[in-house]
């Protein structure tokens, strides 16, 4: 019960915008499909539903061809698009009804479908208003709500939280999460904290390649300041505790924060220092007051992994963090 993606590649003119890609997605996972503006992203979500046909390479949904049979692979997909194209004219809940008609929904389940639908995604203030009309925020939970009408087993979800304010977006999590349980979701977003709370498993592609596949914690190992300690010594002066860590060799850079007093440690090889720290603690009856064991930071392993060294670090967002606290990662 997977998509098989097999090694894609799609060509625009002379221009290679997706190479050789090939990966799998099986049921009960969520897959974080990521790359910066440009790296082919959209291009292979598009290829995966069926939008756009490969030059190379294949799309098999539990063994159905994309290419060769579309529509009973399309039957067991739901897509939402990043800029996704609704007939401006029509009224949402008209919109949902076109939807369904095409998908094959019977007249009879129709009614029941569209209110699951409405009642999930909140959309109910807005069914009568032309789709023109919405807001990002709504026009991004309408999109989701066509992916979702036909109940599919596999979705495809390029920036579905993209527009919705915190608590929405924390509403389409949870509801992501739950699908997940029994679909197979790959999903595209340039939110840092969508993909740390959803994602079982990551790809990174890079100027169409594939650099990346692994699993969110093997990605977050990657990073060279994996299990970096924060410390703070209460007892004794900062001076004297940095001459002791300096003596360390499994510390592979000391950083010190004027602003709270706190040392910040980063381990070679990503080994863990929190036994070490202990030891010289008991040694030298530091009372420490904070002992902060961190993970590594997605950001800078992304950009590490990707050939743009310049890109800005806002490629990922997290919502309501400040770059004063995320400068010290």
């Amino acid at each position: 019960m997977t998509i098989q993606v097999k090694e894609l590649t799609k060509k625009f003119g002379k221009t290679t915008v997706v190479e050789n890609v090939t990966f799998s997605v099986e049921r009960g996972q969520v897959l974080g499909f990521l790359g910066l503006n440009g790296a082919g992203k959209s291009t292979t979500m598009k290829m995966i539903a069926g939008f756009l046909e490969p030059d190379v390479g294949s799309v098999e949904i539990e063994g159905v061809h994309v290419q060769e049979d579309p529509k009973a692979a399309k039957s067991k997909l739901g897509y939402l698009p990043e800029g996704i194209a609704i007939y401006g004219d029509m009224p949402v809940h008209s919109y949902l009804a076109f939807v369904a008609r095409v998908r094959g929904i019977r007249r009879k389940e129709l009614a029941e479908k569209l209110s699951e639908v409405v009642s999930v995604l909140e959309i109910q203030s807005v069914l009568t208003q032309r789709v023109s009309t919405l807001s990002k925020g709504y026009l991004r939970r309408v999109g989701l709500a066509q992916a979702l009408l036909h109940d599919p087993d596999y979705l495809v979800l390029d920036e579905p939280t993209e527009g919705l304010d915190p608590r929405q977006r924390g509403k389409i999590r949870d509801l992501i999460s739950r699908l997940a349980e029994s679909k197979a979701i790959i999903l595209s977003t340039h939110i840092l904290e969508d993909v740390e709370a959803l994602c079982d498993r990551v790809i990174i592609i890079d100027k169409g390649h594939l650099v990346v596949d692994t699993t969110l914690d093997s990605l977050v190992e990657m990073s060279n300041v994996h299990k970096a300690l924060r410390l703070k010594v209460n007892n004794a002066h900062p001076k004297d505790v940095e001459e002791k860590l300096l003596q360390v060799s499994e510390i592979a850079s000391l950083g010190y924060d004027e602003n709270d007093a706190s040392f910040r440690l980063v381990p070679k090889s990503g080994k863990s220092l929190i036994e070490r720290i202990w030891i010289l603690a008991d040694q030298y009856g530091w009372r420490i007051q904070t002992l902060v064991e961190e993970a590594g930071n997605l950001e800078r392993i992304f950009l590490n992994l990707t050939s743009e060294e310049e890109a800005n670090l806002s490629w990922f967002s997290r919502p309501n963090e400040s770059h004063a606290r995320r400068s010290l990662n």
